[in-house]
């Protein structure tokens, strides 16, 4: 039966003596019902997506259903040479990487010092990172993007690195989390002499894996897919991003099907990055409900 696996279960809230219950049994079906349909409405498109970039551009406009009449492989190989795909895999690599490990630094430093140092005048700060929480970053763009070429730092993915070191949001998440370590931890360090720096690369962030994981699977998922400033910033320099060379398939004279296949190219990374990040976070938030 379909509540036998109750038998056995030791976790969650319905337990097997719930379900004496028709009414916890009707609940359960339905909640099970809603989590399906979820799941289906969510990984239709990506399905939707694979399937279609198999047809030719005939049978991709003459034919309505989701499957294709054949699976060719080799239609999937010509659009990657076509796209020279690899290098840019390896540029939006370059860009996730740095993006991530600044998130994490930088805006880790900062909410150590709002939510642990606390020095004077950090209420201030604290203020201003949350009223900057209010203004729309596209109204940034021009002027970021101004004071970029006069830095000299057009071409390079140093300003797409940085722009997400400096997000209120992760600072935020970040400090409410830091605020919530037992500062035993943290005066036990300053008696053996470690300093502020050395508190937050041993001690703040080895207890903060779980946050730091989101961040980072905000981070991966932000740069992966940011568009605008990629084209703005790398445009020209053979340093284009995945989704910057997506847009320029597109306008040029590709067929709607190899733009399909191309769009299939550029979601595979996420999907699996984010399947690891995700058993990764599982783990670490359960490391830390054991150790606290």
């Amino acid at each position: 039966m379909f509540f036998e696996k109750y038998n056995k279960k030791t976790d969650g809230t319905i337990r097997f003596y719930d379900l004496h219950s028709t009414k916890t049994k009707i609940m359960c079906v339905v909640i099970f019902v809603l989590c399906l349909g979820i799941m289906v409405f969510s990984l239709f498109p990506s399905i939707w997506v694979f399937l279609a970039s198999f047809k030719d551009i005939k049978e991709f406009r003459r034919n309505t259903t989701i499957l294709p009449e054949s699976f060719n492989i080799q239609t999937y190989i010509k659009t990657w040479n076509d796209l020279k795909f690899i290098q840019y895999y390896i540029n939006s690599f370059i860009s996730v990487t740095g993006c991530a490990i600044c998130a994490v630094v930088f805006n880790g430093l900062l909410a150590y010092g709002l939510g642990v140092l606390k020095p004077r005048g950090y209420k201030i700060i604290y203020g201003l990172v949350m009223w900057s929480l209010l203004i729309p970053t596209t109204t940034s763009v021009v002027a970021l993007f101004v004071n970029i070429n006069r830095v000299g730092l057009n071409k390079s993915f140093i300003p797409i690195w940085l722009s997400l070191g400096a997000n209120a949001f992760y600072v935020i998440l970040f400090k409410q989390f830091f605020e919530g370590i037992p500062k035993e931890f943290i005066e036990a360090a300053k008696l053996d002499g470690a300093s502020s720096l050395r508190i937050f690369r041993s001690v703040i962030l080895p207890l903060s894996q779980s946050i730091v994981m989101v961040v980072i699977i905000f981070a991966v998922n932000a740069a992966w897919s940011d568009f605008l400033l990629p084209y703005l910033v790398l445009g020209g320099s053979g340093k284009e991003t995945v989704m910057v060379r997506l847009f320029q398939f597109n306008t040029s004279n590709a067929t709607d099907v190899e733009v399909l296949r191309g769009v299939a190219f550029s979601i595979i990374p996420p999907i699996i990055l984010f399947a690891i990040f995700q058993k990764q976070i599982t783990l670490s938030v359960s490391a830390g409900g054991i150790k606290g």
